[in-house]
């Protein structure tokens, strides 16, 4: 039996990877934290509370990290726990360096002081800095970091710490750097859960002005199952591109919303771009796939069809939900 600390447990991914890995790895032990931020939801984790020990707790607390690797014989970290809004980071960034540097690296430390036989860092492809909308290449795990936003670089700041503590004190560490997400249970302040619930409700989609940016998009599952896969598979020390080499733009996905709900392309308005904002993110997966043998197994269309029926059949999570962001996408105008 296997026990794993899961912290920022309550979030979209964190939540998703409990429930995978309590149906595929049913006798091990999960221990669940999260600070319950704005964006971390109890509610995500109703359905398998029986099986998993929450604990409302910020990474930041040493004593209360400490205490918990000691007292459940943690032997896994996943370290999900992170603020992650890129418009948020703009209006307020000391909240970003604090939580994911600081918060990563008091981790790092009790994980170090206690002993445990894996850290893992789950990372972004924003750290990587934009790519040009032509460009024929991608992010390899060799590529240098060259984060353009509070939240990219507060990210940066954190990988970086957990290559130190692997260098300097043996840490056995892993990092996965993953492309854009989506799936159920993902706060509405980002972009597809953000275009269904407003098309849902008759609200216009707001789409940045420059609609051609792209993102590489990625079923939260086949990231947990990447993830599944590093954690017993990977080698120390490494660190695992986790991308599904399919782009889309911001129009395509507001397209394919409105369509899937028969909603007319009206509902779509044009909002100014927030500064620094990034053009393009692509990944190079083939470490992954060659070396652990992993694959994504939820195509676009699919996982995009499933997601739009989840929010549709889902609004007593979502409603709820609303307004409780406090991203403003034009603090940063006049």
């Amino acid at each position: 039996m296997t026990t794993l600390l899961v912290t920022g447990a309550a979030g979209f991914i964190g939540s998703n990877f409990v429930r995978y890995w309590l149906g595929t790895h049913p006798g091990d032990r999960l221990v669940a934290l999260d600070a319950l931020t704005y964006a971390g939801c109890r509610e995500n984790l109703v359905d398998v509370q029986s099986g998993i020990t929450f604990v409302h707790g910020d990474i930041r607390d040493r004593e209360l990290i400490e205490g918990l690797l000691r007292e459940h014989r943690v032997d896994i970290v996943v370290n999900f726990a992170a603020e992650s809004h890129n418009s948020l980071a703009i209006i307020r960034p000391g909240d970003f360096f604090s939580t994911n540097v600081m918060g990563t690296q008091n981790l790092l430390e009790a994980a170090r002081t206690v002993g445990v036989a894996r850290f893992h860092q789950i990372s972004t492809c924003e750290v990587y800095g934009d790519m040009a909308l032509d460009d024929p290449g991608a992010f390899t795990e060799d590529s240098p970091y060259l984060p353009r936003t509070p939240y990219n670089a507060a990210k940066a700041g954190s990988d970086h710490a957990v290559r130190s503590y692997g260098y300097t004190y043996g840490l056995p560490i892993t990092i996965t750097n993953c492309s854009n997400n989506y799936g159920p249970f993902q706060f509405p302040e980002k972009v597809i859960p953000l275009f269904v619930t407003r098309a849902l409700q008759g609200e216009s989609l707001p789409l940045y002005a420059s609609t051609k940016n792209r993102r590489e998009w990625l079923h939260v599952v086949d990231h947990c199952r990447a993830i599944e896969a590093v954690l017993e598979r990977g080698t120390v020390g490494e660190t695992y591109h986790v991308g599904s080499g399919i782009e889309a733009d911001i129009e395509t996905i507001a397209d394919l919303i409105l369509s899937e709900l028969g909603l007319p392309a009206s509902l779509k308005t044009i909002v100014p771009d927030r500064p620094s904002h990034d053009r393009r993110y692509l990944l190079d997966s083939g470490k992954l796939r060659t070396a652990l043998g992993w694959e994504p197994r939820i195509s676009f269309a699919d996982g995009m069809k499933a997601t739009i029926a989840w929010y549709r059949d889902n609004e007593a999570w979502w409603r709820p939900l609303l307004g409780r962001s406090p991203v403003s996408e034009t603090a940063w105008q006049g």
